[in-house]
């Protein structure tokens, strides 16, 4: 643990400062909502969320719990910036995506406060490389207003079900269609593509349903190229929980566990398409 058992310099106080053992990860993670070059780091007692969003449509949210790392300290109440998301996760793997068996690199990311770069002290078989990142002002971020409270349907599918299912379906339909309901088809996934329609549906008691808690039917289409960014965070995720509110904003929250078994969130909150009207569908 090269740098974690290091204390700032001498008179040194960092707003934010982290250490971790493997930056795979964190760089992983930031993979998974790495649709966008910026995002935004909020950093708080409880840990690191990154935000990515795009035309005020889709936002994708990483959660990085304090418990992943093995020093994580925030002076204030919380700290905030705006990064370049390329430039931090190019840096992430200064030393290749993938180290050889039993190496790791270990990560120290130390932030002094608003104006300051994010500085990374990354350190791998002696080697120790040094990176400043400059921040920004952080955009104000949407507000989905997607609380528990306010969710109409939600199930809990094994992740290898929805990854199926975006293989299986035609992709060059432009949106997806989703239904919930109580009563069948209960959960249903519906493309229209060139080759015409394609309908995908999944009982209650499938072997790859965790959890079904649906109030009533809804039918919502979804553009697939708002949803494609998700598939990253898919592709790593081991459970998906999918819930809908009384406006058919959708919320995708994916379970991922790390190398080391810690368990981390990437959530993903869409807009319904507008386009589709009643009559539709």
């Amino acid at each position: 643990m090269p740098f974690s058992a290091q204390p700032p310099a001498s008179g040194e106080r960092y707003a934010l400062s982290a250490s971790l053992d493997n930056a795979r990860h964190l760089s992983s993670l930031l993979r998974a909502v790495h649709f966008q070059d910026y995002a935004t780091c909020l950093a708080t007692a409880s840990g690191l969320r990154v935000t990515v969003e795009d035309a005020k449509c889709i936002q994708a949210n990483a959660f990085i719990q304090a418990e992943i790392f093995q020093e994580f300290s925030v002076q204030e109440e919380s700290v905030m910036f705006r990064i370049n998301l390329s430039v931090l996760l190019d840096c992430l793997t200064i030393f290749g995506t993938s180290s050889l068996p039993g190496t790791s690199t270990a990560l120290r990311m130390c932030y002094h406060g608003y104006g300051y770069p994010l500085m990374l002290f990354l350190e791998e078989g002696g080697v120790v490389t040094v990176c400043k990142i400059n921040t920004q002002e952080p955009d104000e971020l949407l507000d989905f207003d997607f609380c528990s409270t306010k969710v109409v349907n939600k199930i809990i599918l094994q992740s290898e079900g929805l990854r199926e299912a975006f293989a299986e379906l035609d992709m060059t339909s432009e949106v997806l269609q989703i239904t919930m309901s109580p009563d069948k088809p209960y959960f249903r996934l519906s493309t229209f593509g060139n080759a015409g329609s394609a309908h995908l549906d999944y009982p209650r008691d499938s072997d790859l349903m965790e959890a079904f808690h649906c109030n009533q039917t809804q039918t919502n289409r979804y553009k697939i190229s708002l949803l494609k960014p998700s598939t990253k965070a898919l592709a790593l995720s081991c459970k998906v929980s999918i819930r809908t509110d009384a406006q058919g904003f959708l919320s995708l929250q994916y379970m991922i566990k790390n190398e080391d078994g810690q368990i981390c969130f990437v959530e993903y909150y869409c807009c319904p398409d507008e386009n589709i009207t009643e009559a539709e569908l």
